[in-house]
């Protein structure tokens, strides 16, 4: 059933020292993660086109201009910026070189280049206070944006112009749709030239009006946000393509249903045609389609995927060379992201990957275009590795260091910069080329806890009932006794692209886990089945049934802890938030008993109150799964709770929305049965910046006080 571990580490020094140690803090450890504790790197770290320097930000406030193997670096602060340009820049923001001496800052309003040569710049253009979603194009100085609903654009001399003149605000331009699903991240595509603009499109009029009270006014007052349930009237697409010199746009539609998803917007290099990926609403059926980019009309379907549970294209066509209407999909019709190279007309030339792991995405392509570099897990799944295919589907290894890496590859594909962490490395940023035979060490940071009081952590596995390996994560306190019977916090997420465990740093964990460890308490983790980058067989084994077997995985998880001799199989607490929080009231309600005390945040409790594009990829609608969501509803299973139960939910919840939470409270008053629920006053679906401490204190005092 269970399986050796994988490797075990403190996190801190291995040297002996009998120096008084440190002792963490809640708030340090809720908000000092990232900040005091945070590892040295090299922020925004970017070659200098056509040179072999490169840049970074030191502290956000200066910029550091070197060239490998040169000690002496030239250095630029923000503050020498601002009393040349005239500007109050706090920092590099939206930092980027131009050229080899010149590069483009701005403090998300004013724009501006500056050239290190001359030690001049100038200002570029001013754009609204409240426009939003800016997309700068640097290689004709145009930039993108929306005010409210409606998408405009400042060329570069200067001239607004507005895209769309829309006054029904249900018609919104230039912003992320469909709940940013399918890997949408933006609704603003240029063209590779710049000569070109597409724009999602979005048609809200059908969907619901969800409301949310603000109470910051008196009397408080109605804000309603658009949010499509399961099985209700959702929202219809368009993308719109604005031509620049001739000040005309152009629209496409679905071809096949009003309501289909029109995703992964792509331009070909020679700006010809747009490629976007059409995916039906039941999410089973996705269509590679190519339009012309000049009157938008359909041309042809590329090719088409169907899987009987879901289809979820995340990633745009990739174009490698700016000579070549060749480019490379991304495709999970294997059972793992592999890299498939196709021309214009959809013909396949060559499947470039047949890995039996996952392929995150792609970085960039190097040599010409003929060789594609991607991130991938490799032969772990806890890793982010980098690798390199050429056309011809020769594959090799880039980062050779087990760990979680992020890279930056040189134009003449010659070098990269690699900046990785793993479970015993906080962080270390290189210089390597890309044939393996150089590399320098840039910076390694310290272990900044070193001198704090901290246990062990082990990443392990464990067999699922089925066979299934399963990984885990297991934080001891520091002064752990295995002869003495500790109570456990599991903390757990357990949804579809998210993984928990990773070989990185603190291994994925959250510091506040740690000074949980050090109030006496064991912390698990476990990544069930339905997690992320492990492949479409593992992830999609909840598909109609959601919070079944993740939550067969989950009690494996508590079988084998008291199994352990160290751990007291009687005072066992869950925690967990959004698909986290679904899970953690699943458990205390589904499988009654098993934990003691459960805080479950920004849960949901029925997915018909849930979002159509995420909801019904995983549980397809009310009407055709009827019975997977009466299952899954924990309506349905309120009357089992035993045990202290707390809700949390922000009050502005616009991803799992409040109805949810009081859904479940109502359930339980008319069971007469007794719970908790806390609120967080004006916060969405998480509670950041100092609230979060009031948050975390709330969560774990909740724990320690009711798991006694």
């Amino acid at each position: 059933m269970f399986k050796r571990i994988l490797f075990i580490g403190a996190l801190v020094c291995s040297t002996m020292s009998f120096t008084q140690k440190n002792e963490l803090t809640l708030p340090d450890a809720v908000l000092q993660q990232g900040r005091k504790f945070g590892a040295d790197k090299m922020p925004f770290f970017q070659f200098i086109p056509k040179s072999e320097k490169f840049s970074y930000l030191s502290k956000f406030k200066t910029l550091m201009i070197g060239v490998e193997g040169n000690i002496q670096m030239d250095s630029i602060t923000i503050d020498q910026i601002n009393a040349q340009l005239g500007s109050k820049l706090s920092w590099f923001s939206g930092f980027e070189w131009k050229d080899p001496s010149t590069f483009y800052l701005n403090d998300g309003t004013n724009y501006y280049s500056y050239n290190t040569a001359t030690k001049k710049g100038k200002l570029l253009f001013t754009i609204p206070e409240d426009s939003e979603n800016a997309t700068f194009k640097s290689n004709n100085e145009n930039i993108a944006y929306t005010i409210s609903n409606n998408l405009f654009i400042v060329n570069s001399a200067g001239k607004q112009i507005a895209i769309t003149n829309n006054s029904d605000k249900n018609i919104v331009s230039g912003q992320t749709y469909a709940r940013s699903e399918f890997g949408i991240t933006n609704g603003i595509f240029w063209s590779p030239k710049g000569v070109l603009l597409a724009f999602s499109q979005k048609d809200e009029t059908e969907v619901y009006d969800c409301p949310l009270l603000d109470i910051n006014e008196t009397p408080g007052k109605v804000k309603s946000t658009k949010y499509p349930m399961a099985g209700q009237k959702s929202e219809k697409p368009k993308i719109g393509i604005y031509n620049i010199l001739k000040n005309s746009t152009v629209f496409i539609t679905s071809v096949r249903g009003a309501d289909n998803y029109l995703t992964n917007v792509a331009w070909s290099s020679d700006e010809k045609y747009l490629l976007i990926a059409e995916v039906n609403r039941g999410q089973n059926h996705m269509w590679l389609d190519k339009y012309d980019a000049t009157s938008g009309k359909f041309i042809k379907t590329l090719f088409e995927e169907t899987n009987d549970k879901w289809i979820e294209p995340e990633h745009p066509a990739f174009f490698p060379s700016e000579s070549s209407n060749n480019f490379v999909w991304i495709s999970e019709r294997d059972g793992f992201n592999n890299l498939y190279y196709y021309d214009i007309e959809g013909k396949l030339l060559k499947q470039l990957t047949a890995n039996k792991f996952v392929t995150k995405e792609i970085h960039s392509s190097m040599n010409k275009g003929t060789e594609i570099v991607f991130a991938a897990t490799g032969e772990s799944p806890l890793n982010t590795l980098y690798y390199s295919v050429t056309l011809d589907g020769k594959q090799r290894l880039l980062t050779t260091e087990q760990g979680t890496h992020s890279i930056v590859v040189r134009s003449d594909g010659k070098m990269f910069f690699d900046e990785y962490s793993n479970h015993t490395t906080p962080s270390k940023s290189l210089l390597t080329s890309t044939t393996g035979k150089k590399s320098t060490v840039l910076l390694e940071s310290k272990n900044k806890l070193a001198d704090y009081t901290i246990g062990t952590t082990e990443i392990s596995s464990i067999k699922g009932n089925d066979g299934t390996t399963l990984y885990t994560r297991m934080i001891k306190p520091s002064n752990f006794d295995p002869t003495k019977k500790y109570p456990v916090l599991v903390y757990v997420y357990g949804g579809p692209h998210a993984q928990m465990i990773t070989n990185s740093w603190l291994d994925g964990a959250n510091l506040w886990m740690h000074w949980m460890a050090e109030k006496g308490y064991i912390v698990f983790t476990l990544d069930n089945r339905g997690s992320g980058e492990r492949g479409f067989a593992f992830e999609s084994g909840i598909h109609r049934q959601c919070g079944t077997i993740e939550m067969e995985d989950q009690i494996a998880g508590t079988n084998y802890l008291k199994s352990l001799p160290y751990v007291d199989g009687n005072r066992l607490a869950v925690h967990g938030w959004s698909y986290g929080g679904f899970m953690t009231t699943s458990l205390m309600l589904r499988n009654a008993g098993v934990f003691q005390v459960g805080v479950a945040g920004g849960p949901v409790t029925d997915w018909k109150y849930y979002e159509v594009m995420y909801g019904e990829r995983y549980m397809d609608t009310p009407l055709e799964n009827p019975k997977g969501y009466e299952e899954a509803s924990l309506m349905t299973h309120a009357k089992n709770l035993k045990g202290d139960l707390l809700l949390i939910h922000g009050t502005v919840d616009d991803v799992v929305v409040l109805q949810h939470n009081y859904a479940l409270v109502k359930k339980f008053v008319d069971l007469g049965i007794q719970m908790d629920f806390f609120p967080y006053p004006m916060h969405p679906h998480n509670v950041s910046g100092k609230d979060r401490v009031h948050l975390m204190t709330k969560v774990l005092n909740y724990v320690i006080e009711e798991n006694k």
